[in-house]
């Protein structure tokens, strides 16, 4: 259907398309967490994977779409530049925010639990050896993305046992809502799925017009679209003092995307997937998680940490589209 359509109007569709998804996804999001905390779930496994599918949501749409499609490159594409816009840009913005509202080192880094810096070690952990992994056998099959659902499936079981939903009890909200939260949420999820089937069709045909490759459109334009309103949680959390829980939900949605999505992903697609067509993404993805495992480690979050990630997503970004041959 988009086929038929020019270059100018897939743009439009395109950029509309990230508009809407961004916004419903943070209308799923929101009532999907206030759903799990005022049923109870909020407490238990169920309510922990909801409000995490709910966040995901936006990068698992696409990368469905996408094998479905046949755009297996743009769904991986978007996976592994997913997890590079969150660390790069998303966190080097945080911290940016951070120092200049604290420029002292010791302000600057929050103060965790052992356990909560245990559990971001492990995500970043399992969000770095995967790509690795991946580069060093060299393909990726239906077998792979069983055992990668499988990881995310025990993970985030033992994750939830020792864990509940943050501010649930600051939620003044009404049981008698339930009901039309339940619908908002459900209907802002249906809207993201639907705004994911456009853009992965519209970006599809703007790569191949254009001649930029499919893994690269997913890791750059989609991959910054679909991340959008996981910035803007993670910025709204630093604004309000709560620097660990941005780090958190970056780390989470990490680990997210190389487990859950990606053995979706895979399980789904009838193909042996090569992984050389994505070196350079899956490359740059280990670079950012062992420049931010390094500065979880040596306790500093300055302006140099903040200015170094920001430059590091520039340098992909140039990378990126400088391969392309016009």
């Amino acid at each position: 259907m988009l086929e038929q359509l020019g270059l100018t109007d897939n743009a439009l569709i395109l950029l509309a398309s990230l508009i809407v998804l961004a916004l419903l996804s943070h209308v799923s999001v929101k009532n999907a967490a206030k759903v799990s905390a005022l049923t109870g779930f909020g407490k238990t496994t169920v309510g922990f994977i909801l409000v995490a599918f709910a966040a995901s949501l936006p990068e698992l749409s696409v990368a469905i779409f996408g094998v479905i499609s046949g755009n297996i490159s743009l769904s991986i594409g978007n996976i592994l530049g997913s997890n590079i816009v969150s660390i790069a840009l998303g966190l080097g913005i945080c911290f940016l925010i951070v120092t200049l509202k604290c420029p002292k080192f010791q302000c600057v880094y929050p103060v965790m639990a052992k356990e909560e810096i245990g559990n971001l070690h492990f995500d970043l952990f399992i969000a770095s050896i995967i790509p690795l992994a991946l580069l060093y056998i060299g393909y990726a099959s239906r077998f792979i993305g069983v055992i990668l659902l499988a990881i995310f499936l025990f993970y985030m079981f033992q994750l939830s046992r020792a864990s509940s939903l943050k501010d649930e009890g600051a939620l003044n909200i009404s049981r008698s809502r339930i009901k039309q939260y339940a619908l908002l949420a459900i209907a802002g999820a249906a809207g993201v799925i639907a705004s994911a089937y456009f853009i992965v069709h519209s970006a599809s045909f703007i790569a191949t017009n254009v001649g930029v490759p499919r893994v690269i459109m997913g890791a750059t334009v989609v991959a910054f679209g679909t991340n959008i309103p996981e910035l803007a949680t993670s910025v709204n959390s630093v604004r309000k003092g709560r620097f660990s829980s941005a780090v958190g939900n970056v780390m989470r949605s990490c680990f997210i995307n190389v487990t859950c999505i990606l053995g979706v992903s895979l399980i789904a697609s009838p193909l042996t997937v090569n992984i050389a067509a994505f070196s350079n993404v899956a490359v740059f993805s280990l670079i950012t998680n062992l420049f931010l495992w390094y500065f979880l480690s040596s306790e500093k979050t300055s302006w140099r940490e903040a200015t170094l990630l920001l430059m590091l997503y520039t340098v992909f970004l140039y990378i990126s589209f400088s391969t392309v041959t016009p």
